[in-house]
């Protein structure tokens, strides 16, 4: 799943380390997110989107990942 979660981190200036202290898990499960290798939980995108004063819907881009996944079902 695609997320503006690095972009928005860096935009804070924050490390990844600091982001993950922040909301309790490692650097490796930020690092994992901000690849795309992992998609984070929902209480996890709430407090990463508190972080950033945004909503989790913008955090995770629902509504690209949602057309996106649309799109790859039609192809079905």
């Amino acid at each position: 799943m695609k997320t503006r979660v690095k972009e928005l981190r860096i935009a804070a200036g924050m490390t990844q380390q600091q982001l993950a202290e922040r909301v309790h898990v490692s650097s490796r499960t930020i690092i994992s997110i901000e690849k795309g290798q992992y998609s984070p939980s929902l209480m996890l995108a709430y407090r990463m989107a508190r972080v950033f004063s945004t909503t989790v819907e913008e955090l995770c881009c629902l509504e690209e990942n949602m057309r996106l996944e649309d799109e790859a079902f039609e192809k079905l």
